[in-house]
């Protein structure tokens, strides 16, 4: 670990911060919990579990809804999450701020929302380290549409290959999807350079930052996209709520893809008109104590600072792939230098599958992946079925990274005589 790094872990006031997530004072066969699947879910601060709660106790009512006190209150709390992560990730305004159950649900949205923007002889625009969210839609697009699929392709060590983007990208590319972060190789990509290159041909963007807010500053005008989508759940919020931030001329392109209360104008037995953006894309009752408790989430999140938590997963991340790298056959999936990636290390071991691997790092307390990670395609790329991944939160401390190298260890001893 580098000087820099090793200070950042010392200043960083892990003690005061672990103490917030009630999670980790939990053991599992003698042992504390490690927790390193940020990545798949990270843990909430007491806060945050403490403000649903309080929603549920005082304002438990059914936002624009109701013509009654409990109504108007859900309403003002809901409408205020809004307005805070617009606020949050610099957006447009509160109404281009749309309220979904996950970036899942995000995307597809806009995938279905675009439908009669495509045709036959049009093109879309991926990479080659999609998470199955932000390309099992878009192949659904294409095959409704008669549009073609074209694909980024990866340099050796896990970066995205840009040097073709004018051929790749042309007059005939209807939108570019593309990671923020890949939740595999953990690189982080050059969304703005994509964006320039998709608007020089009046190509719509979509970036799928659910790897990356919350675990770094993310602004979506600098990003210069169209659409940007995330999760609560992996930046210390509640699960089954995500968000949709889009420009108001990009998100009056789309259709609505789901129906039903609350997102119409006007309805009658043969026809009905929408509300305005965004409720029209917001059809039936939301998460509403999800919604409320989030805003705590970027309470705690600004309360750290970005930038701050940025440093510390470097950080973290550098040492990890460090003790990694000093384990012989170990082969660590994505850059090696952690300025060019997120807090995250996939690996596999040649001795120990992943799936193996997984279950005696449990033993040891530590909760790690193991699996192809939603992304079969790029691990069939990469030649292997699947990896183990370690991901790394703002609770992540450099003993947890022991503990981690320790049971990999452990594993080792198990499956080969070597040891």
């Amino acid at each position: 670990m580098s000087q820099a790094a090793k200070n950042s872990v010392a200043t960083w006031n892990s003690d005061a911060i672990r103490e917030q997530f009630p999670t980790l004072r939990r053991q599992f066969a003698g042992r504390p919990i490690v927790y390193l699947d940020c990545a798949a879910t990270s843990l909430r601060p007491e806060s945050v579990i403490n403000e649903g709660c309080n929603f549920c106790r005082n304002h438990d009512g059914n936002p624009h809804r109701g013509m009654h006190a409990l109504s108007f209150e859900a309403t003002e709390v809901y409408e205020s999450s809004r307005q805070a992560v617009a606020d949050w990730l610099d957006a447009p305004e509160a109404a281009s701020v749309v309220i979904t159950r996950n970036a899942t649900s995000a995307i597809n949205l806009v995938a279905g929302g675009l439908r009669g923007e495509l045709k036959q002889g049009d093109n879309i625009v991926l990479t080659r380290m999609e998470h199955h969210a932000n390309l099992i839609p878009w192949q659904q697009l294409a095959r409704q549409t008669g549009a073609s699929l074209r694909f980024m392709e990866l340099t050796e060590d896990g970066q995205l290959s840009t040097d073709d983007l004018p051929k790749l990208i042309d007059e005939r590319t209807r939108i570019v999807a593309v990671a923020h972060v890949s939740n595999v190789l953990g690189t982080v990509n050059p969304v703005s350079l994509i964006a320039r290159a998709a608007r020089r041909v009046n190509a719509m963007t979509l970036v799928d930052s659910a790897q990356a807010v919350g675990h770094m500053p993310v602004s979506f005008r600098e990003l210069d996209v169209d659409f940007m989508v995330f999760s609560a759940h992996k930046c210390y919020g509640p699960a089954g709520l995500g968000f949709l931030i889009g420009r108001m001329d990009s998100l009056a392109r789309l259709s609505p893809v789901e129906y039903g209360g609350d997102m119409i104008e006007y309805v009658s037995f043969e026809e009905a008109t929408w509300a305005d953006i965004p409720q029209r894309f917001e059809a039936g009752t939301a998460n509403s104590q999800a919604v409320a408790s989030f805003p705590e989430s970027i309470r705690f999140i600004e309360s750290l600072g970005t930038s701050a938590i940025r440093e510390h997963e470097m950080a973290i991340t550098g040492y990890a792939l460090t003790q990694l790298a000093a384990i012989e056959g170990i082969r660590i999936l994505g850059p090696t230098d952690p300025a060019l990636r997120g807090g995250l290390v996939a690996f596999t071991d040649p001795f120990v599958p992943p799936h193996d691997m997984s279950t005696i790092l449990d033993e040891y307390g530590v909760a790690v992946r193991a699996g192809h990670h939603c992304a079969q395609p790029l691990h069939r790329h990469l030649g292997i079925p699947s990896s183990t991944r370690a991901s790394f939160g703002v609770y992540t401390t450099s003993e947890d990274v022991d503990i981690f190298i320790e049971g990999i260890h452990r594993a080792r001893s198990i499956f080969t005589r070597k040891y």
